[in-house]
C-alpha cells in the first residue's frame, strides 16, 4: 500500500487512549446482573464504539429490557462515575506517540462518541486536554459513528484532506467511520475485537507506539 503523508492525527478515546472499554465491561456486567442477565461478548461487540444513546438502545433490544434508554444511560453513568477514578489508566504507548507528534509538529485531536462531560473528566485526570488542538464529542455531530461525519469534521478542522489525516481507532464502528471519511486508518483493537472485521485499514497494531504508527508520523 502506498504510504500516505500524514499532516494531522485524530484519536478515538475510549479503549484507544484509556482502558475505559474494560471499565465499561465491569459497569455493563453490574447493570445487567441487576436484571438477572450477563453482559456477553456479543452484546459488548454490538455496542462498542457507538454513541451512548444508540448503544443503550442496542442493549435494550438485545436483552429485552423494560427500562428506557435514558434510565439505562443514567444508571450506567452513576456506576461509571464511582469506578473511573479508581481504575482508569492510559493505554500502552500513548505517551510515546503524543511525544513524537509534538516533537514532529503534527497537530492532534480527539473524536469520540462519548459525551463532552465525560471526555473532559477523563482527559483532566491526566492533564491531557491542553495537548490537543480540539476535541469532538457526541454533541459535535448529528450522526454518530459508524457514520463518517465526526472524522470529516475533524479533517475540516485540521484543514487537511481526509487521506492526510491518520485516525487511530480501537472499534470496528469507529474504524468504519474513519474509512468512510477517507482517512488513513489504523486499528488498535482490544483482545475482544475480531481483527478480520477491520476491513481495509492501513494496519492493525497492538499498541499506540507500534513501529508502523511511528513510521507514518516520521515520514
Amino acid at each position: 500500500m502506498d504510504r500516505p503523508k500524514i499532516r494531522a492525527v485524530t484519536f478515538d478515546m475510549d479503549g484507544l487512549m484509556f482502558n475505559t472499554e474494560d471499565l465499561y465491561d465491569i459497569v455493563g456486567e453490574q447493570l445487567l446482573n441487576r436484571r438477572g442477565q450477563s453482559f456477553t461478548p456479543e452484546i459488548k461487540m454490538a455496542m462498542m464504539g457507538l454513541p451512548g444513546v444508540v448503544a443503550f438502545g442496542v442493549m435494550k433490544e438485545l436483552c429485552s429490557l423494560d427500562d428506557s434508554v435514558e434510565a439505562l444511560a443514567e444508571e450506567c453513568e452513576a456506576l461509571f462515575a464511582d469506578l473511573l477514578p479508581k481504575r482508569i489508566q492510559k493505554m500502552p504507548g500513548l505517551d510515546v506517540l503524543l511525544g513524537l507528534l509534538e516533537t514532529s509538529g503534527i497537530p492532534k485531536a480527539i473524536a469520540t462518541s462519548s459525551h463532552a462531560r465525560f471526555a473532559t473528566t477523563a482527559l483532566e485526570m491526566f492533564d491531557l486536554q491542553p495537548r490537543f488542538e480540539f476535541v469532538l464529542t457526541a454533541e459535535s455531530v448529528t450522526q454518530g459513528k459508524p457514520h463518517p461525519e465526526i472524522y470529516l469534521s475533524a479533517a475540516e478542522k485540521h484543514s487537511v484532506d481526509p487521506a492526510e489525516m491518520l485516525v487511530l481507532e480501537d472499534s470496528i464502528h469507529g474504524s468504519n467511520a474513519a474509512l468512510a471519511a477517507g482517512a488513513t486508518t489504523i486499528g488498535v483493537p482490544s483482545r475482544r475485537v475480531d481483527r478480520a472485521q477491520f476491513g481495509s485499514v492501513y494496519a492493525i497494531c497492538d499498541r499506540l507506539d507500534d513501529a508502523r504508527v511511528l513510521e507514518l508520523i516520521r515520514n
